[in-house]
């Protein structure tokens, strides 16, 4: 009988985790003490949390690959720069959605708390090596976000948006449970690594791993949000308030690339051409989507909504490539959408006040007319949502298509490219209205510094690296050849 020993040295590869976990769990007691209303040390010890953490993770980037903790755990390229961007991108959440949270009795110790331990259950996602693991991170993250959904309890918006978010969660999550079981069953373990050994030399059962593989990837469709498991994402988006509704739809795309590339590019590489043709499915459908419905939306967190549909398959794209080239495609192209995301989301943010939300399209009217540099900031983010040059989501778009055409797909490369440009209407609509439309009302401005710097940052970041995408790119490929 072995005993399970824990030192230094098997500890340290996540020690990121157990810094934020630690820091959470101070937090939760820091918070019962404190009685200020506006929770300035509370929102200020979130962030140094977030700002430590991502330090720490920093600190170990180009260290050498290493499994740990039973080989539950693996500390790699891939995960030190995707847990760096996770958590930078949470920390520009909270900090553009400080002034929203505050003039809504949202900025209270219970949603900082759930934003840190859904980025823990982000973070246990990136660096999973193991069936068990991957499902726990899975599960840590959705459920803070059921519950930062449900927050808002006076909203009948959003405890419906929550019901729905739960119940479908659940749904997918037994999904994914059944597939997890049935891949138990072929190989014989939950251990990714002893798995695609199995898978590789034939000592699987092939039919019963098939069916497994099924359910899995319909469970990894719905937490990516890709069609035909999309059904939850635009009530939610709408539903939630605004900064929940960041957090969704940045920072767990990140993670859910991560979970992909675990499970389908580590894990079942073996059976990489069934699970190609499934992602076909989806790509196809998400672009379909997305792209179509988008267009008929006066709302435009729901716009947005399928907009993120149509890019979840811009994103599966890369990974139907099946070589280090599409998967780097890929995380940048993940990288790059998150970026975009914040912009977007941070401009409804950034014009919504006390009794208004900014979250209608005709809510944009006029806006260069009141602030010139936020209305070339939200034309940045569209034209690069759109996959115009010079943005980044440009040369996303871009890499993505030549790692598809390079594997083979040419049809699928010429019906991306046709979706985009119908996708490309109803983002060139917002800019129409910003500049040739005049206001229909009164447009303010977030006077706070914070969010302004934040949003700002972002957005010329949206632009510099469209023009100078090597450095990350390379980045992207290198951590991904570095972990595979």
């Amino acid at each position: 009988m072995t005993t399970a020993t824990f030192t230094y040295a098997t500890l340290a590869p996540a020690l990121p985790e157990i810094v934020l976990l630690a820091l959470a769990a101070v937090l939760l007691v820091v918070d019962l003490y404190l009685d200020d209303p506006d929770r300035r040390a509370v929102f200020g010890l979130t962030q140094a949390s977030l700002g430590v953490t991502a330090v720490v993770t920093a600190l170990q980037v180009g260290l050498p690959s290493e499994v740990t903790l039973h080989g539950m755990y693996v500390s790699d390229m891939l995960g030190q720069v995707l847990k760096v961007a996770t958590l930078l991108t949470v920390m520009a959440t909270l900090g553009m959605s400080r002034t929203y949270l505050r003039l809504r009795g949202l900025l209270t110790g219970e949603f900082l708390t759930l934003a840190l331990f859904g980025t823990l259950g982000m973070m246990v996602m990136i660096s999973a090596h193991h069936f068990l693991t991957l499902y726990l991170g899975l599960e840590l993250m959705a459920l803070s976000q059921y519950a930062m959904v449900a927050l808002e309890r006076d909203s009948g918006r959003a405890t419906e948006a929550a019901m729905k978010y739960f119940v479908l969660g659940a749904l997918a999550s037994g999904l994914l449970l059944y597939g997890f079981s049935m891949i138990y069953g072929a190989t014989g373990s939950l251990d990714l690594a002893r798995v695609a050994f199995s898978l590789e030399h034939g000592e699987s059962h092939g039919l019963l791993g098939v069916f497994g593989l099924v359910f899995v990837v319909s469970g990894i469709a719905f937490k990516l949000g890709a069609a035909p498991f999309h059904m939850w994402i635009p009530d939610v988006y709408h539903g939630a308030a605004t900064p929940t509704t960041l957090y969704i739809g940045a920072a767990p795309k990140l993670a859910a690339f991560a979970f992909v590339i675990r499970l389908l590019a580590n894990g079942l590489q073996g059976m990489t051409s069934d699970w190609q043709q499934m992602l076909v499915v989806l790509a196809v459908a998400s672009l379909l989507v997305g792209n179509v419905i988008a267009i008929a939306q006066a709302n435009l967190k729901r716009m947005l909504a399928y907009s993120t549909i149509s890019h979840m398959g811009f994103l599966v794209l890369g990974i139907i490539a099946g070589d280090d080239t599409g998967y780097g495609a890929s995380l940048f192209y993940a990288i790059a959408y998150a970026l975009m995301t914040l912009v977007s989301f941070g401009m409804i943010l950034l014009l919504s006040r006390a009794g208004f939300e900014a979250e209608n399209i005709d809510d944009f009217r006029g806006l260069n007319q009141k602030s010139k540099w936020y209305a070339f900031m939200m034309l940045v983010t569209m034209f690069s949502l759109a996959g115009i040059p010079p943005t980044v989501g440009f040369f996303a778009k871009l890499a993505v298509l030549q790692a598809v055409l390079n594997a083979g797909y040419t049809w699928l490369v010429v019906f991306a490219v046709l979706l985009s440009v119908v996708g490309a209407f109803y983002y060139l609509r917002i800019v129409r209205l910003m500049y040739m439309e005049a206001p229909q009302g009164e447009i303010t401005v977030d006077p706070a510094p914070g969010p302004r710097w934040i949003l700002s940052v972002a957005g010329v970041a949206t632009l510099v690296l469209g023009i100078l995408p090597a450095p990350l790119f390379n980045l992207c490929v290198r951590a991904i050849s570095a972990s595979m």
